[in-house]
């Protein structure tokens, strides 16, 4: 229902009406120049008042009567004649508005506002103060399910209301420089658009470990203690900008994993995965972005098979190269999130459950904690976050309404094509532009709106403009606001915190108004740490506990990777042993070789804690050829392919022949290839 207190404003304002004859209402000022969207009205400060210039100070509505109707505008500048004020005198100044709209008779007999202009100022006509009553209507938006966000600046008396489905259906943004409260405005708007929709899901990605205070009954907290987010849910261009640590990722290695990850979801698939797998890809076939799970050990499994092969000997480089970032993953700590050992068992609902609330369980909010995350992961997480959102409101046929709340937008869409990740960009690019026909809604949060990429601001069609410094970011907004308005954002440089200039689909014209203070257990705090009233000294603080827990990052229990691992391990070198001797060994009659034994991967085996060098290896034995000489064969074939004298350069220096008594000789060079041609070829040239 329409808000109670609105009503009273509304009724105050019908009983306050304006004699023009009255004393102090004379001649507010008159209208001596109108184009079709601003107007210049002249007044009199009689004898050096300055009771009737308040009336009339910049960001002000005021009212210019017009017959029945009274026009509405904005003051946006003003000035004297002389540039001089008379103490004594009387002073002539001229003030500069913007038409914004009329009151008028509706057809069903009662007032009403409306943004279009029928019957435009005359000259010499009356500009007073506006009624209250009129600034009431003003703002209204003519519907019942609005939210008081605030009291409007002009008039605190009156309160600040916008309709919230409206901000939610095509988003929404909030932009201020640092410290002028845009957090507090989100825990205000958020907690307004949870009790307006139940049902609503919000999801805030929160680099500053904020939020977590902001909503202590309302919110599941996910942070890098607590996470998990199987790799196996990353798709491949976020699962390499992991395995390259944010680098440029190299094409050929980029290659070998989009064709080895499908083979390694097809051993998971063949060894006991879910019901609910199996029946989802078996009518589609898997590539490097299906989201089901495999394991680690099969796929640096594959890795070592494709090393140990004769042939496609000029890749083997690029093999080794990315098996080592892989490892390198893995046995990082702060990856502890994406290898846990649970990640090896479908738990796809029970993710998408926890993160997204689905059901909410009456805490329909998650703050997703992002300090404490790499900085080079963070981009892949934000593109699976947002990734999955969208798909969730995709799949359930807008069944599910969603809220992706982005703070610091700017780190992941920025303006700069060439700068952020680009399946990050891509992924909120698509809930700005699809996700309202799918029930999933974006909030943009930023400090520099010139820095974030203006396709993703134009598809917020509501903006809460707080203080801006900059002139970018203020032509920026600028831009966004529709033309009969641009001069609301003319003293957007100069207004105080906690005050916001409100326009869009949400509220009926801009608005400058000031949010209601929240709750001082609900204001955001670094980290979720309330600031204690004590009188403790710095003195107070262990710096031991401190530097402990700075240390105290443990790293990720891979005894089962290891165990498959090394089960792996054991098996590949067996059966390359048969393949030397029966090439057709491994091959089924479709020329593809056949996975691996699922009992052998699964068998558990006792080892020792995991090391590099218990990485997969050619063991000596029944193989004929071993290691050393198998790398031995691949340089040579590199050398003589090549044919580089570069990289014959490159090589070290060895004596040769004779000398030092040794008959030791550069393989693969020219004297080398002269040697074993035929003499009898040699003497025809």
């Amino acid at each position: 229902m329409r808000n109670t207190d609105f009503h009273h404003s509304m009724a105050a304002g019908e009983q306050e009406r304006r004699d023009e004859e009255a004393p102090g209402n004379r001649n507010l000022g008159r209208v001596v120049a109108c184009s079709g969207s601003r107007a210049t009205i002249s007044a009199v400060a009689e004898a050096g008042e300055t009771a009737l210039t308040e009336l009339w100070s910049v960001g002000r509505l005021i009212s210019i009567s017009v017959g029945e109707n009274r026009v509405v505008a904005l003051v946006y500048a003003m000035g004297t004649d002389q540039q001089t004020w008379s103490m004594s005198g009387d002073t002539v100044f001229h003030v500069e508005v913007e038409l914004l709209g009329e009151v008028h008779i509706g057809p069903d007999g009662r007032e009403e506002f409306s943004a279009g202009i029928t019957r435009y100022p005359y000259l010499g006509a009356i500009a007073h103060r506006i009624r209250a009553a009129d600034l009431a209507r003003v703002y209204d938006t003519g519907l019942n399910d609005v939210c008081v966000i605030g009291k409007l600046t002009q008039d605190e008396t009156l309160d600040a209301t916008i309709h919230v489905p409206s901000m939610l259906a095509k988003h929404f943004a909030i932009v201020g420089t640092t410290g002028v409260g845009k957090s507090t405005a989100v825990t205000l708007l958020l907690h307004k658009a949870i009790q307006a929709d139940p049902k609503l899901r919000v999801l805030i990605l929160d680099p500053h470990n904020e939020f977590a205070a902001a909503f202590p009954d309302h919110s599941v907290v996910i942070e890098t203690d607590t996470l998990d987010l199987p790799f196996w849910l990353f798709r491949l261009d976020e699962f390499s900008e992991v395995v390259f640590r944010g680098r440029p990722a190299i094409p050929e290695e980029i290659d070998v994993l989009r064709d080895l990850i499908p083979e390694a979801k097809k051993a998971f698939r063949g060894s006991g995965e879910s019901n609910l797998m199996r029946r989802g890809t078996e009518k589609s076939s898997i590539t490097a972005d299906t989201p089901v799970p495999y394991r680690m050990a099969d796929l640096l499994a594959l890795v070592d098979e494709r090393i140990g092969r004769l042939e496609g000997r000029t890749e083997k480089p690029y093999l080794r190269s990315l098996k080592v970032k892989i490892m390198s993953a893995i046995n990082d700590p702060r990856y502890h999130f994406m290898f846990s050992s649970n990640t090896i068992t479908d738990t796809i609902l029970d993710t998408i459950a926890r993160i997204f609330r689905i059901p909410g369980e009456g805490k329909p909010i998650t703050t997703f904690q992002l300090a404490g995350i790499p900085s080079e992961v963070v981009n892949s997480v934000a593109s699976v976050l947002c990734r999955m959102a969208f798909e969730i409101g995709l799949w359930s046929n807008g069944g599910v309404h969603m809220l992706v709340v982005c703070e610091e937008a700017h780190r992941y869409v920025p303006a700069a094509t060439g700068l952020g990740f680009l399946p990050t960009r891509q992924a909120i690019a698509r809930i700005a532009k699809e996700g309202r026909k799918y029930g999933v809604s974006l909030g943009i949060i930023t400090q520099r709106p010139g820095e974030l990429d203006p396709t993703i601001l134009s598809q917020c069609s509501t903006v809460f403009a707080m203080r801006l410094a900059n002139d970018q970011d203020q032509e920026i907004i600028r831009s966004a606001i529709p033309n009969s308005s641009s001069s609301t954002t003319s003293f957007i440089s100069s207004i105080g915190n906690g005050e916001a200039i409100a326009f869009g689909e949400a509220v009926t014209v801009p608005m400058r108004m000031k949010f209601t203070r929240v709750q001082e257990n609900r204001l955001p705090k670094a980290n979720g740490i309330a600031v204690k009233a004590s009188d403790d000294t710095p003195d107070s603080v262990d710096l031991r506990s401190i530097v402990g827990r700075m240390r105290s990052v443990s790293g990720p229990d891979i005894s089962a990777f290891q165990n498959s691992f090394l089960g792996a391990e054991t098996e590949i070198p067996q059966r390359e042993a048969t393949q030397y001797a029966d090439p057709h060994a491994g091959i089924d009659d479709g020329g593809v070789r056949s996975d691996p034994s699922p009992a052998a991967r699964e068998a558990p085996l006792e080892s020792e804690p995991y090391r590099p060098e218990m990485l997969p290896r050619v063991p000596e034995g029944p193989n004929p050829l071993s290691a050393h000489d198998r790398f031995e064969a691949l340089r040579r074939e590199l050398n003589e392919q090549a044919g580089d004298r570069a990289a014959q350069a490159r090589q070290p220096q060895r004596p040769a022949f004779g000398e030092g008594g040794g008959e030791i000789r550069k393989e693969g060079s020219i004297r080398d290839q002269l040697l074993k041609k035929p003499l009898s070829s040699l003497l025809r040239k």
